[in-house]
């Protein structure tokens, strides 16, 4: 289209704001939507209609790009679900992006359903987190070289050929190698699905407190309650930089708003079998997962599985975090996991422990800048220290210097004088060996000591 529609306007209602999310209305962002699509028309749905629906949803094999340098299932019961909001830039989603030609993760959560299935959790890792991005499979023969980038990196060079598994794959690689958590499926949902969706209800209403003009997103909506519906959701779910503080955070706060609208929507409308044929037919054509959720029953049950968890144990939050310009001034743009408050989220996810949310708060960030850090070589090899110092260096920590080790160390230790606990379990919780700081009244003052052992293998992140 040349010119972006308007939306079909209502008269704004005094103090009415876009429609707030209960606890449970917040995991229907993305894939959520379908879930909640899912679960309301299976019910009604004849099995001729649920076969045909059934083959609609497609499956990405991942078990042979993941690789086989996994984190240890520390819950078999327990269930780890990677989903994913595909911004891809394949067919009729190339109008959706200048310059680029690969899938892109536009939304990363984390779904983690405990092992007794009385509590569960979700957590939302924005795409700008800045983290290490593993070596992946490419698709096309070759493989991408380890480094550091955004998150959302992953998905775009996983699926540089246009495999969603392979593109899930890389993403999944990410996650555990930056969090210790193993994931045992994925979700992913792409954006003509999506519109599709939205389009079969005949659009969902939103209601923006300020105007939104946003090229990139392509969209044009004034202030106040409206319908809107194909690109205009599109815009509204994609929109940042034009609205609020410009945030990805902010962004994942409007997409689940939208989605749970879109929820309300779909409950109102789904009566008569032509429209629920016509929801549920867009809604199982957006979605791809690894095999053991390709079915609407796998779908169906899972949806079941978190609409009975009781309101007060769905946990919703982000992945601790602050501003990376504060490690890097150079960087406007992205973000950085706190630490240790990010590595206590993942361990007790990984161990199947509820989450206290209290306890990965901080007054404030923390950064790894601020953090001075010397690390010793105890293995009896050449350039251990060197090698970890640039590993330090490269997370955002401060060297103080690098040198050997009194003596051979058994094993890679965190030592830190009076007064630096705190910042002894931020490099301890960085490491990928599992470290417990100790106190050391000798150590130097305001520095911490890492003392490279042999099962020392480099930091997470």
């Amino acid at each position: 289209m040349d010119e972006q529609r308007k939306g079909r306007r209502r008269r704004p209602t005094g103090s009415r704001s876009a429609t707030r999310l209960t606890r449970r209305g917040r995991y229907l962002a993305w894939s959520g939507g379908v879930l909640v699509v899912l679960l309301l028309g299976a019910g009604g749905t004849g099995a001729w209609l649920y076969q045909r629906l059934d083959g609609n949803i497609r499956s990405g094999d991942i078990d042979n790009k993941v690789g086989q340098d996994r984190p240890a299932n520390l819950s078999p019961g327990a269930r780890n679900i990677l989903v994913v909001g595909s911004d891809s830039r394949a067919g009729a989603n190339a109008e959706y992006g200048k310059d680029l030609d690969t899938m892109q993760s536009d939304t990363l959560m984390v779904l983690h359903v405990a092992a007794n299935r009385e509590w569960a959790a979700v957590v939302s890792l924005p795409r700008d987190s800045w983290v290490q991005i593993p070596a992946c499979d490419r698709g096309d023969g070759t493989t991408s070289s380890p480094h550091r980038f955004k998150i959302n990196e992953a998905f775009a060079t996983g699926g540089s050929k246009g495999d969603v598994g392979g593109a899930a794959a890389c993403t999944i690689k990410t996650i555990e190698q930056n969090t210790g958590l193993r994931i045992d499926h994925f979700m992913a949902v792409d954006f003509q699905g999506f519109k599709g969706m939205v389009n079969a209800l005949d659009g969902v209403e939103v209601c923006p407190e300020q105007a939104i003009h946003d090229k990139k997103a392509r969209l044009d909506l004034e202030a106040g309650c409206q319908t809107v519906d194909d690109e205009q959701a599109l815009g509204y779910v994609r929109t940042r930089y034009s609205v609020g503080d410009g945030s990805d955070t902010g962004r994942i706060g409007r997409q689940q708003e939208f989605m749970q609208a879109l929820a309300a929507k779909a409950q109102e409308k789904l009566t008569s079998p032509g429209d629920l044929y016509a929801v549920l037919d867009s809604a199982t054509k957006s979605v791809t997962t690894d095999p053991a959720l390709a079915g609407i029953q796998p779908l169906v049950d899972l949806a079941t599985t978190v609409k009975a968890i009781p309101k007060d144990r769905l946990i919703f939050l982000t992945v601790p975090n602050y501003p990376r310009e504060l490690d890097v001034p150079s960087d406007k743009a992205n973000i950085a996991w706190q630490y240790p408050q990010a590595q206590d989220l993942f361990t007790a996810l990984a161990k199947d422990q509820e989450i206290d949310k209290g306890r990965l708060t901080t007054a404030s960030p923390s950064p790894a800048r601020a953090i001075r850090v010397q690390a010793l070589n105890g293995t009896g090899t050449s350039g251990a220290a060197a090698r970890a110092a640039e590993h330090l260096r490269t997370a955002g920590y401060t060297v103080a210097g690098t040198g050997n080790a009194p003596e051979q160390a058994d094993a890679t230790t965190v030592a830190h004088p009076p007064g630096l606990q705190q910042q002894a379990r931020a490099v301890a919780a960085r490491l990928r060996t599992t470290v417990t700081p100790t106190a050391d009244p000798d150590a130097a003052p305001g520095v911490i000591t890492l003392t490279i052992g042999p099962d020392y293998s480099g930091l997470r992140g």
